[in-house]
């Protein structure tokens, strides 16, 4: 039994070495230019070890992308559950959505690369699973408190989640270095248009 314990985390070490190196060298290099026996030789494994946790380059890089999104949607829950009011968790969780998306490593592998690789499809339903859920209940709850007005959720949620995706890619392309605090901003007028009153 101790045996198979010590196994088991070493497969574990195997799979978050694979993940971390190739997390670095896909923000780094991107995904084109990253090839599977530069991964195993950064993570210290064989190309068999590689296999035995993922398909292929694909596979990994898409664990790799969800963990990007989850590392994102924990920051989003972070900067919005410091509030007690409904309206500033929304526009907080909003605000960290963007700044966390500036990060070079989180623009490529999240918004430049997972679309190109996985697909728009594939790449929107992961996006979803990752973050539309908690926007759809902030929305909500904002509904039903009356500080949005009366109307169907998911076309808001899709809305401004796209838009927030948008200004993200054009963050991502940006020189501006002035240009979060202006996209924060018009984020601001943008969901100040949606309360009530």
């Amino acid at each position: 039994m101790r045996q198979d314990g010590i196994r088991a985390q070493r497969r574990e070490q195997t799979r978050q070495a694979l993940l971390r190196e190739g997390r670095l060298l896909f923000a780094g290099s991107g995904y084109g230019a990253v090839g599977l026996a530069e991964i195993v030789q950064a993570a210290g494994v064989t190309k068999g070890a590689l296999y035995h946790h993922f398909t292929g380059k694909a596979d990994l890089f898409r664990a790799v992308l969800e963990e990007a999104q989850q590392e994102v949607a924990r920051r989003v829950a972070v900067a919005a559950e410091v509030h007690d009011d409904p309206w500033a968790r929304l526009t907080a969780g909003c605000e960290e959505f963007l700044t966390a998306t500036t990060d070079p490593d989180i623009q490529r592998v999240m918004l430049v690369d997972g679309p190109a690789v996985l697909g728009w499809s594939q790449w929107r339903a992961m996006d979803e699973a990752a973050s539309a859920r908690h926007l759809a209940d902030a929305l909500s709850l904002l509904v039903d408190r009356g500080i949005i007005a009366p109307q169907p959720v998911a076309p808001l949620v899709h809305l401004l989640s796209g838009a927030m995706n948008e200004a993200a890619l054009w963050l991502a392309s940006s020189s501006d270095p002035a240009g979060l605090d202006h996209t924060k901003a018009a984020l601001a007028r943008l969901l100040a248009a949606l309360r009530t009153g």
